[in-house]
Parts: structure tokens; C-alpha cells; sequence
């Protein structure tokens, strides 16, 4: 690295300057060397990074990580942080504070890291609140408690924990009872780079999976309810076209060119008439001999009576197109990264924040049954509906901000099969059937091809499907979705099943929704603001609510004005 210009290679006493600070840095700690570097003139002065108007006249920067060359408190010490809850964002925060020599806590109230990035495996256990009086405390596979549980009625009160589940997968099976996927564009895969977390694609679309509505006879594949959809589609399209309903609309060559593309695209033939072929698959697959084809498709009639336009068009939004990934091992691997870059010591489990107090020159959190920790600032990342309850000073207007979202239901089931048998049987490798049941979802996993065992989420539900398994104990669940995937895979569905697993996310501690939905955006602007110095982040304050990358994005818009912040006050 080169010398700055205009000033002394070496210090009064011989020293290299490098060597000086390596010194400092050794005796003193980042502080000391940060402010001896300000006095050499090494860390550049506050105007070179830009602060934001007054009033918000103007925003930051776009987002640059900070990096210790940037941190200019010259004769000060770094600033302290206290960052409320241990998921994405929270760790996102520390992580990059911590790169521009900030000191971070990162205080967590569940027992674990990762909040909504949830990844169970054998051995681990999942408590859920108390749904009702009759519930079981601890449920095995069949209902019945499992070994060594008790079967006392659960508690009531409120936060009172109700069924707890042990899971018992095998080794190498993990379930991603959170967020499973990333799209390619999403910042979340950057950050897996940065932190050396290996990918491998996740399966989304699957045309060998199946499609099943309630308006349907049995469930049919993806790849044949499309090419039907698609076929019909553009025959009808043509027809019209060559009736001169779209004359009006259309030029001859533009008429052309529609006819030419509607042949490809649904697979119709010169008299434009949709009969089927091989785009539907086969009964028996071509090999040495032809293959034998499905047969003549069902009427257009039938086909629009199934209801296909959602099941059929899950994969066309933005964030679901093919490919998408999946880390190696279990999405809490992202987490687990991020955490040991921030430092265990600095990151607590088991501190419930009670209390948050703006005070003149720095806030005072309060933890239960540990008192209270003193810091120049503080980032809550926790869910809005939970930190609208706790108490502190942070203003009427802020809480009743907090307290608009909806907190809103989702569910997964985890299966472990004994024998693959969707990959056997059914040749599906990986993706999702798409459902109109509560169900919603069936997806087969995107790792362990031909392995032994294997795990299918038995449903992944959202919304008033997710309701009704919400205030289900475990094994009521599991029942009801065996049946209901019984409808798609036959009997066979609830055979050679070696353990599940369920989560309703609406009642998980400390958490209390997969998500949040805004019923209007009074307050969101506020809460992309400090209150005192209190900053909020969290996807629920991005456009990608339920995303990971949300709360990347809303953590390096946080860390960005709070440096700013700190570099124009110091």
C-alpha cells in the first residue's frame, strides 16, 4: 500500500508509521488505533462520507459496507450498539457495524439464533404457545406423548408454552421450517459469497410434479395440465384470429407472426386444433420402442372448470423464476455465518427485552431478570407487533406505527420417509405439487437425490389454510395433511413415514407470524426513521416482506445512517 501524499514516511522516533499503529492497535485496542490514525491523518474526515440532509430532504449514498478505513471518530472511541433480536437482520446489522469497528450486542430472546431462519434437525426441540387447555405438552408421531413426555394440560396465561415437539430425523436430514429459497437477484446470495456459504439450486418448478384442484377428477402432472392449458389457449387464439376478430387490432403481418407463435406455443396444428401429443407426457416412456402417450386430453369444457390459472402460474413471479438455491446443509447456515462473524460473545440468547429507553446520550435496554445495558445506540429488529408491547419512551406515534401490521399465518409439515419413493415411483426430483387444499404445497426435497431416506414438507400453507392447522396439536395436523395428501399420492402417502415435524409460525415465541402485512402504510415512513436513537429494521420495512434479502436490505440502509449519524456527531 502506498504512502499518502504530504505526509512524513516515518514518525519522529524512526518508525514507520504502519508499525506505529500495529503498536497502538496491539496496546489500545480498534478505538485506540482508530483515533491515533485520525491524528496522522490516515482516516479520511467526515466530509468525505456524505450525511443526509435535515428532514430527509435527501437520502444516503447508495449502500457501501463499512469498512474500517471509513470510520473517522478521531479522538473518540467506536460507538456501542445494542441490536434487539438474533434473525437476519439483527445479525446483518452487527455484522457490518462490526466491520467499522463498532461495538455490538445482539440480544436475542429465544433460546437459538435465526428467528424466522429455522432449520430443525434430530434432536432439536420446537415449543409452540399454548393453543388451548386440552392441549398435550409433549406429542409423539401418533399422538400419544412421546417418551419421557408429560401429558398435563397446557398453560393458558399469556406466553404460556403449550405442545412441545422432539424432532427425530435422521442424520442428514434437516428441515427448513422458515424461509427455504433464494432467487438469484436477491442480495441474500451476495452475502453467501461474502461469507463463504455454499449453494446448490433449489428445485422450484418441477414438471413431473402434479397439479390437483378441487374441480379436478385426480390429480394430473404439471407438464400435462399446461401443454392442455396452453394448447386450448392458442387454439382458440387462432380461431378467433382467423375469423377477423382481431382485425381491427392486427395487421396482416401481425396476424402472421400471432398464428406462427401459436403454433409453437400451444402446440397446435395447421388447422389450428389442439389434440394433445407428447408435451403431455406418457403412459409408458419411448425407449427402444415409441412410447405410449396419454390419450386424447380432456375437453376444454372440463379444463376450464378446474380453476388451473393459479396452480399453473406459481413460478411466473419475479422472485420464484428457475434457478433459485438453496444453501448446502440447511438455510440456518447463513445465520450460523453470520453469527461467528460478529463474535459469540456478543451475541446473548435468552434475553427477553422488557423495556427501551431513549435517554440524551444513549439508550437503556432492559433484559428480564438481568437488568439493564447501557449503549449509544440501538437497532430493534424484532417483529413490530411484538415490540409494539414492550415499554419504554419511544413515543405514542411510534407505537401505534408498530402496532399496524398483521401478523399473518403460515405453517410447514416435515416428513421423513423411510425410502424415497416420490423419486422411485413418481420420478420426481424435487419441485412442488401446487394444491387448492389447505394443504397448499407438497415439496420434495432439492438434495439427497437417491440417498436412502428423505424428507417432504407435507404442506406449506399460508393465509386462512394456515388458520386451520394453527390450533391443531402436532399429531391432529399430521392426520389431516396425510389425508389430504392421500388425494395426490394414494394410501401409500402415509406409509414408511420415520418422523415429522410442524410448525405454525402464528404461535411461535417470541415471533408470533411468519410475516406481516401492512392493511395501509400510515406509519412505515416513520419507522424508516429513528425514534431518538432507536432504529428499526426488518423486511417488513422493504418491499420484500418475508424475504431474507428484505432484511439484508433493510440492515444496510440502517447501518448506512447510523454511521452517517455517528460521523456527523462526532
Amino acid at each position: 500500500m502506498e504512502e499518502s501524499e504530504g505526509l512524513p514516511r516515518r514518525a519522529a522516533d524512526g518508525l514507520t508509521r504502519r508499525a506505529l499503529l500495529v503498536g497502538i492497535g496491539a496496546a489500545g485496542g480498534a478505538g485506540a488505533m482508530y483515533a491515533a490514525m485520525g491524528v496522522l491523518g490516515l482516516a479520511p474526515s467526515e466530509t468525505t462520507t456524505p450525511v443526509p440532509a435535515t428532514g430527509g430532504a435527501s437520502a444516503p449514498t447508495p449502500y457501501v459496507p463499512p469498512q474500517r478505513s471509513d470510520f473517522a471518530l478521531r479522538g473518540g472511541r467506536p460507538a456501542t450498539v445494542l441490536v434487539l433480536g438474533a434473525g437476519v437482520a439483527g445479525l446483518a446489522c452487527a455484522y457490518e457495524l462490526g466491520k467499522a469497528g463498532y461495538h455490538c450486542t445482539v440480544l436475542e430472546a429465544r433460546d437459538g439464533i435465526g428467528g424466522r431462519s429455522l432449520t430443525l434437525r434430530g434432536g432439536d426441540t420446537l415449543s409452540e404457545l399454548a393453543a388451548n387447555p386440552a392441549q398435550q405438552a409433549v406429542s409423539g408421531l401418533d399422538g400419544r406423548p412421546a417418551a419421557g413426555g408429560a401429558s398435563a394440560a397446557a398453560p393458558t396465561a399469556p406466553g404460556a408454552l403449550g405442545e412441545t415437539q422432539r424432532v427425530g430425523f435422521g442424520a442428514g436430514t434437516y428441515f427448513n421450517a422458515g424461509p427455504a429459497r433464494i432467487a438469484q437477484w436477491m442480495v441474500t446470495l451476495d452475502y453467501c459469497r461474502e461469507l463463504g456459504v455454499p449453494l446448490e439450486v433449489f428445485v422450484n418448478t418441477n414438471a413431473s410434479a402434479y397439479l390437483l384442484t378441487e374441480g379436478m377428477r385426480r390429480p394430473v402432472r404439471v407438464r400435462t395440465a399446461r401443454a392442455d392449458a396452453y394448447g386450448y389457449i392458442s387454439e382458440l387464439l387462432a380461431k378467433a384470429t382467423d375469423a377477423g376478430a382481431l382485425d381491427a387490432r392486427l395487421t396482416q403481418a401481425d396476424k402472421e407472426g400471432l398464428l406462427d407463435f401459436l403454433s409453437h406455443f400451444g402446440d397446435i396444428g395447421p388447422e389450428h386444433e389442439y389434440t394433445g401429443g407428447e408435451r403431455r407426457g406418457f403412459r409408458v416412456d419411448p425407449g427402444v420402442r415409441p412410447g405410449a402417450d396419454l390419450g386424447t386430453p380432456p375437453p376444454l369444457t372440463r379444463l376450464l372448470s378446474e380453476r388451473l390459472g393459479r396452480v399453473l402460474t406459481m413460478d411466473a413471479g419475479y422472485d420464484q423464476a428457475m434457478p433459485m438455491f438453496q444453501p448446502v446443509g440447511g438455510m440456518d447456515a447463513i445465520v450460523r455465518a453470520l453469527a461467528a462473524r460478529v463474535g459469540e460473545g456478543r451475541v446473548r440468547t435468552g434475553a427477553r427485552v422488557t423495556r427501551i429507553m431513549n435517554r440524551p446520550d444513549g439508550v437503556e435496554v432492559t433484559i428480564e431478570g438481568a437488568g439493564v445495558l447501557r449503549a449509544d445506540y440501538c437497532v430493534a429488529t424484532l417483529p413490530p407487533h411484538v415490540m409494539a408491547r414492550i415499554s419504554g419512551n419511544l413515543g405514542a406515534d411510534v407505537v401505534a406505527a408498530l402496532a399496524t401490521p398483521v401478523p399473518m399465518s403460515a405453517g410447514k409439515l416435515g416428513l421423513e420417509y423411510r425410502r424415497r419413493w416420490w423419486e422411485i415411483e413418481d420420478r420426481i426430483y424435487g419441485g412442488a405439487t401446487e394444491t387448492d387444499l389447505d394443504i397448499g404445497h407438497i415439496w420434495y426435497p432439492s438434495y439427497g437425490f437417491h440417498g436412502e431416506r428423505g424428507l417432504v414438507v407435507g404442506y406449506y400453507n399460508t393465509a386462512v389454510d394456515a388458520q386451520t392447522y394453527d390450533d391443531l396439536p402436532h399429531a391432529r395436523r399430521l392426520r389431516q395433511a396425510l389425508a389430504q395428501g392421500a388425494k395426490v399420492h394414494g394410501p401409500a402417502y402415509a406409509k414408511g413415514i420415520l418422523a415429522s415435524v410442524s410448525i405454525a409460525w402464528r404461535r411461535q415465541p417470541h415471533i408470533e407470524g411468519a410475516w406481516v402485512s401492512w392493511p395501509s402504510r400510515n406509519g412505515f415512513s416513520l419507522l424508516q426513521r429513528p425514534a431518538g436513537r432507536v432504529y428499526f429494521a426488518g423486511d417488513w420495512l422493504t418491499q420484500l416482506i418475508a424475504w431474507q434479502a428484505g432484511a439484508f436490505e433493510s440492515a444496510r440502509k440502517v447501518v448506512t445512517e447510523l454511521h452517517h449519524r455517528v460521523l456527523k456527531e462526532a
